[in-house]
């Protein structure tokens, strides 16, 4: 019997280790190259895996991305490239899973071998700018992203230059980038990022650069070209106010008109902005000739994501200061693809315009595919035309050619994806609240496609209130109290809110007199009444820390509700004692000695009480002067109150 047991007891371990190493194993992607050498022109093919489709999207696909080891690299699914020179060339792909649940495959680079030269290589013009930035994904937290910087030669003799790469910015605590390798193929030099320093000389009109080993030489500041910017070290210092962290490269020997790529691989932190509408940036600076402050800055934006989804809405408006937001402009961008296996002719996109927007005042900055604004009549060329509902703008792109994705002879995957960037300014009323905007995207007369939303949030930001006022309490003899302090919240919170306060209290109050009669035996041994009248006088200073949570029920009325803390810092008390003799055991005789005396006591943060405490105000409750009226009911007897004030909130 144990010779089946024990097989029973394997086989069930084997099939438990076989299945927990399908479903690891499952959780591993990897793409690998092929190829195909014919002497120095080689075929490359990705192998894939599956995809994994998210519900309800469009079908899944992927976007690839080569680097072919000597400068040069394609998004074609399977390029072709040619090699100009004999060598060992290390090809690298990423593989980027569109509408598919999973991360992106990892893949290993490989080395590939060209021995003979048979084919000419012929270079190519393909950038219609001297200085272009690009990428090869949208930026997800912990992966990795390479981001091209192209630059071209504009002059007609050779040059020697400059190119920075800014990132990080400072407006998000934690960084959104680091810098894991940076690949070069025509010997650019990295130079530290402190090497240079700039100085401006006010009597002429050059500016003199001090180098790291203290050696100083003159640049001049002569503009070349129009279209340039001129002055490099007021860029370079803008640059640095906006971003914490640059690289710097120089090149020499750059022919007229050559075109050079340099690879930067950016590894996402998982610390990145968490809202997945957010916009954040890179920028470039080319220094085409080093001789001069001649220059061209490049920022390219981007959106983060949690996965790959070509058809998505962004906005700038992620964390927003209130008290500064009436000077901002917001942008949005709507970034669509056409998956289809033919063009579309029609776009249109049905866009939420959230209430405390001013629609009269969106303005189209740039879209793609690139056309004019729609006239009021009807036009046969190609145009953008807007128009509007209740609550929502809808960009309509008319008579157009979008390729798709899946149509025949479509080799350059970019051409098949469009977007429309806009600008809109707050509506004169709006309050501090969160506001969300998605979009539909209609190709033609198929189903819309729903992007995320992009939303906007207002930092808490900070309030600081001066209150005064006095308290009432009732079941207190002769008591006198009023405070001054201050009050700490988010600033003009649109409903529900924390405040936290520091109140100083002067409070005045007596206890209640006491008195008590005895029989005493006189000197002749006569009795007597003697009567002993006492209370006590408090002089306190007291300090009130309140927490609690209020509503602003609309522009002009608050309520409040929380806990109260109150401490007496000092405490002084005067104790009088007033003792009476009268004739015989009647009070109504009259009275033949009395003597008076008092003691002090003085005590420091002693009676620790806590109570509840309810309110309303009536002004401005949301910032500026209000009036209110607070209920305190304290835990301990006799000190339940009322507090009347003025606040003030800055």
């Amino acid at each position: 019997m144990k010779r089946p047991l024990f097989y029973i007891f394997s086989i069930l371990f084997m099939c438990s280790y076989a299945q927990q190493t399908t479903t690891n194993d499952s959780l591993l992607r990897v793409a690998t190259i092929k190829h195909q050498v014919k002497n120095n022109e080689v075929t490359f093919t990705p192998a894939t895996p599956e995809l994994n489709q998210i519900s309800g999207a469009p079908k899944a696909f992927y976007t690839h991305y080569w680097e072919f080891g000597d400068g040069h690299f394609s998004t074609e699914e399977q390029p072709k490239h040619i090699y100009k020179q004999p060598g060992e060339y290390e090809v690298k792909l990423w593989a980027t899973n569109n509408y598919d649940t999973g991360k992106p495959p990892t893949t290993r680079p490989k080395k590939i071998a060209i021995n003979t030269i048979t084919t000419t290589y012929n270079d190519v013009a393909t950038m219609d700018e001297d200085f272009i930035l690009k990428r090869n994904r949208e930026p997800v937290p912990s992966e990795e992203m390479v981001v091209i910087m192209q630059y071209k030669n504009p002059k007609d003799y050779i040059t020697n230059g400059k190119l920075y790469l800014f990132y990080n910015e400072h407006k998000y605590n934690a960084n959104n980038f680091n810098l894991i390798d940076t690949r070069t193929h025509h010997n650019e030099t990295h130079i530290p990022s402190n090497a240079f320093t700039y100085t401006n000389n006010i009597d002429d009109d050059r500016t003199y650069i001090a180098t790291s080993n203290n050696e100083v030489y003159k640049a001049s500041t002569i503009l070349q070209d129009s279209t340039e910017k001129m002055n490099l070290p007021l860029s370079i210092e803008e640059s640095k106010a906006y971003y914490k962290n640059w690289t710097l490269l120089e090149f020499d020997n750059m022919q007229p008109k050559e075109e050079r790529n340099i690879f930067f691989s950016l590894k996402t932190t998982p610390e990145m902005v968490k809202d997945t509408s957010a916009i954040i940036s890179v920028r470039g600076i080319y220094v085409p000739d080093g001789n001069y402050d001649n220059h061209k800055v490049k920022d390219m934006e981007m959106e983060i994501v949690t996965s790959h989804d070509p058809n998505k809405m962004s906005s700038n408006g992620t964390f927003m200061n209130y008290r500064l937001v009436r000077f901002k402009t917001l942008k949005y961008k709507i970034k669509f693809q056409n998956n289809g296996e033919g063009p579309a002719r029609t776009i249109r996109l049905e866009t939420d315009i959230p209430e405390m927007l001013d629609k009269s005042t969106l303005k189209v900055l740039d879209m793609y595919p690139k056309c004019k604004i729609c006239p009021k009549q009807e036009v046969s060329y190609s145009c953008l035309d807007t128009s509007y509902t209740d609550t929502q703008a809808i960009f309509t792109f008319k008579n157009i050619y979008l390729p798709g994705s899946e149509q025949k002879n479509v080799k350059e995957y970019d051409s098949t994806k469009g977007f429309v960037k806009y600008s809109i300014k707050f509506a004169k009323d709006f309050h501090k609240k969160k506001t969300k905007s998605k979009t539909a995207i209609i190709f033609d007369k198929n189903d819309p496609i729903i992007t995320n939303y992009a939303t906007t949030r207002f930092l808490p930001g900070i309030s600081i209130g001066a209150k005064m006022g006095y308290n009432s309490f009732s079941d207190l003899k002769n008591s006198e109290s009023y405070f001054f302090g201050a009050t700490l919240s988010p600033y003009k919170s649109y409903r529900w809110y924390w405040q936290v306060e520091l109140m100083n209290n002067f409070h005045n109050y007596e206890s209640n007199t006491t008195v008590r009669d005895d029989i005493v035996d006189g000197a002749q041994g006569f009795q007597h009444l003697r009567r002993t009248t006492s209370y006590v006088t408090y002089e306190n200073i007291d300090w009130d820390t309140p927490v609690l949570m209020r509503y602003n029920v609309n522009n002009y009325l608050g309520l409040g509700a929380g806990l109260q803390n109150t401490i007496s810092v000092s405490e002084k008390q005067k104790q009088s004692v007033m003792i009476e003799d009268f004739e015989g055991t009647d009070p109504r005789n009259p009275i033949i000695s009395s003597e008076e005396t008092s003691s002090n006591k003085t005590n420091t943060f002693t009676n620790l009480r806590t109570g509840l405490l309810f309110e309303a105000t009536a002004g401005f409750a949301r910032i500026g002067p209000s009036i209110g009226a607070r209920y305190i009911l304290n835990f301990k007897d006799n000190f339940n109150y009322w507090q009347f004030y003025a606040i003030w909130k800055f």
